[in-house]
């Protein structure tokens, strides 16, 4: 479990680094999802998605000499960008594990950066990590199944209930666990009557079905358009978390994550990737209970969008 002064050490030691993003009215989507529609932007984040919170908690923790040694990370893309910012920020190196199947868009900004990326199966990506800091004696930073990094990502939940107190219901993106794990108790342990749900890949349900059975479970890998929610197992320290904090779990198909997609950019005029989006899909989908009354968020979680992904959305209907 984190504590909520381990999320707010965590805000002291990151502040000076990321952007606090805006919480966003968003008049135009009430008719379509039957609420009053709120979106906390971390696609505006430093490097456009809120993994950058958790990668340099994590990162500044850290001794000189561990730093000198290098960081290492496996990621579906934007945890990698936010460890290839941190190192390139705190003067070491990076290696970045991805997927085959990670979207070029991301690839490409994490070489930017001045990162080493690695490819490989996406079953694969953690192991290969493993053995890259074995072999280097760098530090490995997990995506989420690390306290540092639950932590940072916790520090969007603290800013939320700052800039909309009145909230009533929070929603969020799930694949491992570490923002939801870190925003759900941020947000619990300062507004406690605030109601907090995920959407997951039903591609791959595996806090669905972790929660059903009480304990972690894997579920086979699947593919699904949600690159970024790819996890196929809960992370030990989040769930516990999750288990504590969160309200229910819900898993959402391919086709109104699009859906969400669709409408926040065309509706909402923001744009954001696919898996940010599952949220919003959740609600179109009829699988989470709002009302007209109800204040609700859904946090976007990132923004890197590919030209592929974006024409993806020409054949979906509203």
């Amino acid at each position: 479990m984190i504590s909520i002064q381990e999320i707010r050490q965590a805000r002291e030691r990151i502040q000076s680094y990321i952007v606090q993003t805006p919480v966003l009215r968003m008049h135009t989507l009430d008719h379509y999802l039957n609420c009053e529609v709120y979106i906390k932007a971390e696609n505006m984040q430093v490097t456009g998605a809120f993994k950058l919170r958790g990668a340099l908690n994590r990162a500044l923790s850290l001794s000189r000499e561990e730093l000198e040694r290098g960081l290492v990370c496996a990621s579906s893309g934007n945890h990698g960008r936010g460890i290839a910012y941190a190192a390139k920020l705190l003067g070491t190196k990076a290696t970045v594990v991805m997927p085959n199947t990670a979207p070029a868009v991301k690839v490409q900004a994490i070489r930017a950066l001045g990162a080493e990326v690695v490819q490989c199966e996406a079953s694969e990506r953690f192991q290969v990590a493993e053995r890259i800091c074995e072999a280097q004696g760098a530090t490995l930073i997990p995506p989420y199944n690390d306290e540092f990094v639950m932590a940072g990502q916790g520090t969007a939940g603290l800013e939320l209930g700052e800039q909309l107190p009145e909230v009533n219901t929070v929603i969020l993106p799930v694949s491992g666990g570490g923002l939801i794990g870190g925003v759900s108790a941020a947000l619990k342990e300062t507004l406690p009557a605030v109601r907090v749900y995920g959407a997951e890949p039903a591609a791959l349900p595996r806090y669905s079905q972790s929660l059903a059975a009480g304990e972690p479970t894997q579920v086979p890998y699947q593919q699904t358009l949600a690159d970024a929610l790819v996890s196929q197992q809960p992370g030990s320290k989040c769930f516990p978390v999750v288990r504590t904090y969160v309200d229910r779990v819900v898993p959402v198909s391919d086709e109104f994550m699009l859906k969400g997609m669709k409408l926040l950019l065309t509706e909402g005029k923001i744009l954001a990737e696919p898996s940010s989006c599952i949220g919003i899909g959740a609600v179109l989908q009829g699988l989470l209970p709002v009302d007209r009354a109800e204040k609700v968020c859904f946090v976007i979680s990132g923004g890197s969008v590919g030209i592929s992904q974006l024409a993806m959305l020409e054949e979906v209907v509203l």
